[in-house]
């Protein structure tokens, strides 16, 4: 008998969570003005509201936060960091920062100016607020398969070569570089292939241009190449997120996904002018070069962490529970971005809640619903979080309108993926019930998902 698959690590230490009643969701969710990112933690039961900085540290972890130094300049954890960064990646030049915003505000400030055209593949909504915040244009190059929710393809986060090039042909003297993120967050945290990568970097280098990778889950990214790409079978993670990084000129993080840590991020890059460049915003926003918005402890622990996350065992632990639940909506016949991206489940809201009109936000109506049903938190990636157009104002409808549901690393078992799945089947059974959606009361004008204020219809 073949036996069952098991988690790579066992439990050590537990939080309590409490269930709440309906009528205390409710006037919760009231109070919070339908926007779940302004409930109480311990209003939730079960969150997925996001998979960043709240994963479960190891053992190894916490261990080397008591060896962490926490010297202003120079401190050991820095270069033990710099040391496990250049081993996995290739990039000689490291500057730490506090998250991954932090990272892209530092090197943008050096990159981007009004008037630039940024493409890339569905640019997550911290990269592209940085962006439009410039004046500038993130312009998403995203292959058309990836719009199709329920079309089954191996790396539908990958980019579009040939709206690559039109885009370069184009705008060449507007374009300072291409990023790429990997996993595709927006997409449904669908993966990029090594083939597409280097298509990228071949056109990249005719036109000059450097590549850039947004790099939060470049781990989960080389473990899909690895189980689903010709030849790589064989290679280890950090073999392959060697090669992959290869293929980039600089990367930005928030290491608070793949690096399992509760706060930290970081530039890497091989080009001298980058480093030279961001390195002043650095100690204008951040810090002293040597810890840039980071803590020594927190920066081993993040050394640490990278180190074990780019190994195999951990890796299919953490995506196989994303499997899991992909599995028990299957048997419930809910639509979500197939196939099952590598750290949550984006559910396709406007297949789930057709009667709720786009003008109405059918993603946040869900995540209203869900919350509501059993207090599980998630999170619209849909057209609140696209923001509206930098020129008209309008509501931008032209994307995908998901709820994602990201699982935390090493923090729930498959009992808690159960209660989501019956959770959003109930929803799902009483589709036809839920008719109206949200309306906005106030927003900001960039990022307003986070603040945004609604009002039920």
């Amino acid at each position: 008998m073949e036996l069952p698959f098991a988690e790579s690590w066992k439990i050590k230490m537990v939080e309590p969570i409490r269930k709440s009643t309906r009528p205390e969701r409710e006037l919760w969710m009231k109070n919070a003005h339908y926007n779940v990112f302004q409930l109480k933690s311990e209003q939730v039961y079960i969150d997925l509201i996001t998979d960043s900085g709240t994963g479960a540290m190891s053992d190894r972890q916490w261990a080397a936060m008591m060896m962490g130094d926490e010297s202003y300049a120079g401190a050991s954890s820095f270069f033990n960091l710099q040391s496990t960064i250049q081993k996995l990646t290739g990039f000689e030049y490291v500057i730490p920062t506090h998250q991954g915003r932090a990272a892209e505000n530092v090197l943008f400030s050096y990159l981007v100016h009004e008037g630039d055209i940024i493409p890339g593949n569905s640019h997550f909504d911290t990269t592209k607020g940085h962006i439009e915040g410039r004046k500038a244009t993130a312009l998403d190059c995203t292959i058309d398969e990836a719009r199709n929710t329920q079309l089954e393809l191996p790396f539908k986060g990958n980019v579009d070569i040939k709206k690559l090039e039109n885009a370069l042909s184009k705008h060449q003297e507007r374009i300072p570089f291409i990023i790429v993120t990997i996993t595709n967050n927006t997409a449904g945290g669908q993966p990029v292939s090594m083939e597409n990568m280097r298509q990228i970097k071949e056109l990249a280098n005719r036109y000059r241009k450097p590549v850039l990778f947004d790099s939060a889950r470049f781990a989960e990214n080389a473990y899909f190449i690895k189980t689903r790409e010709k030849g790589y079978a064989d290679k280890s993670i950090k073999e392959i997120t060697k090669e992959m990084f290869a293929l980039a000129d600089g990367m930005t993080m928030s290491a608070k996904k793949d690096g399992i840590v509760n706060m930290g991020g970081f530039i890497a890059t091989r080009l001298h002018n980058w480093y030279e460049g961001a390195k002043g915003y650095c100690v204008q926003f951040e810090g002293y070069l040597t810890y840039g918005g980071m803590n020594g402890r927190d920066m081993n622990a993040l050394a640490t962490g990278l180190d074990e996350n780019t190994e195999f065992d951990n890796l299919e632990t953490r995506i196989r529970q994303v499997q899991y639940l992909a599995q028990k909506l299957d048997e419930y016949n809910i639509p979500y971005q197939r196939p099952a991206g590598g750290h949550a489940i984006f559910v396709d809201a406007s297949q789930v809640l057709p009667l709720v009109p786009k003008e109405e936000f059918p993603a946040q109506t869900l995540t209203i619903e869900l919350y509501l049903e059993a207090g599980i938190r998630g999170c619209e990636i849909g057209y609140i979080l696209a923001d509206r157009d930098p020129v008209t104002r309008e509501n931008r409808f032209g994307g995908l309108d998901l709820l994602r549901l990201a699982i935390p690393r090493r923090v729930y078992t498959d009992n808690h993926i159960n209660v989501v799945a019956a959770a959003l089947k109930n929803v799902f059974e009483r589709r036809e019930t839920i008719t109206r959606g949200v309306r906005i009361a106030w927003e900001a004008p960039l990022m307003r998902h986070f603040t945004v204020q609604l009002e039920r219809l």
